[in-house]
């Protein structure tokens, strides 16, 4: 059931960059992060009513951390939705497994002592393949980009896998100490929608059109099932098929690119993804394997 879990959060998330990226037209990032985030977070809290499930939490520190990478890695992505190929953008925001494992290999290469007799940061090879596998993907994905003019959107695509990995650590963190999933998605709902009220307030709001306004209830709902179906299959201990079935949102992502979009991929930008995709796996895989009760991430 938990792999079902995050198969429709990566088909949620997919379908609400669609919308984005037809939004982003009318609307700017920190527009489309306040209205997702308002509209989130009255959809979480009417749910959380219906259930029973009280919003007060005990762990107000770990929402605000959690709130704040995920709102920089939210309007990130946005941003490169709206500058690059949805398919390119999708891909470079799963790149969080990745940096999760470059993260990993850092922190052992610190820890190490060679007075100990500890081989731990000498046991690191085949994760850092993976590490570069991954970033040659990406060197791959983004040459079409910069050859378009596209780089700094590209850059800002990559810097929304690499929050969105700080972000999906918090997210099991309050997995393991009980906090219900209605609570979590709301919190991040609310700091989305705080966060791009300031943004918006500094950027400056767009002219209304209601038949434009239309796209944003979608990218609201969505937005919440997609962190509601994440959250749930995290937080109740992610599991090797569930951390990879993540990538499932790259194939969504592709389908839309070229069906609606009609985006051209070349053969080098299909390989670039293919290699972030398959490295992001090995990647899950190899942490698994060295501690088993280490966490996943999503996108």
């Amino acid at each position: 059931m938990q792999a079902l879990w995050m198969l429709a959060a990566a088909f949620f998330f997919a379908t609400m960059a669609v919308c984005v990226k037809f939004a982003s037209e009318y609307f700017n990032s920190a527009e489309l992060v306040f209205y997702r985030g308002l509209l989130g977070m009255f959809f979480m809290w009417a749910l959380a009513r219906t259930r029973g499930v009280t919003l007060a939490t005990r762990f107000p520190g770990m929402h605000m951390w959690r709130s704040l990478v995920g709102v920089i890695s939210l309007g990130a992505w946005f941003y490169a939705i709206a500058g690059l190929p949805l398919a390119t953008a999708m891909t470079l925001n799963y790149m969080s497994s990745v940096w999760v494992a470059a993260f990993l290999i850092g922190g052992a290469l610190i820890a190490w002592n060679p007075r100990t007799g500890t081989a731990q940061a000498l046991q690191q090879g085949p994760l850092v393949l993976t590490v570069l596998a991954g970033f040659a993907g990406v060197v791959m994905m983004l040459r079409p980009t910069i050859e378009q003019n596209q780089v700094f959107a590209g850059v800002v695509g990559l810097l929304s896998g690499l929050t969105a990995a700080f972000a999906y650590m918090q997210v099991m963190a309050l997995g393991k100490l009980g906090e219900p999933e209605l609570r979590t998605v709301f919190y991040f709902a609310l700091g989305s929608a705080v966060a791009g009220a300031v943004a918006t307030l500094l950027t400056g709001f767009s002219a209304w059109d209601w038949q434009h306004a239309l796209w944003l209830a979608p990218i609201g709902l969505l937005a919440a099932l997609g962190q509601l179906c994440m959250t749930r299959a995290y937080s109740h201990g992610a599991t090797l098929v569930v951390a990879n079935l993540q990538y499932s949102g790259i194939v969504f992502g592709v389908v839309y690119s070229v069906l609606l979009f009609g985006d051209q991929i070349p053969p080098l930008g299909w390989a670039g993804m293919a290699l972030i995709c398959a490295s992001g796996i090995a990647a899950t895989v190899l942490r698994t394997k060295a501690a088993p009760s280490a966490p996943a991430e999503d996108h």
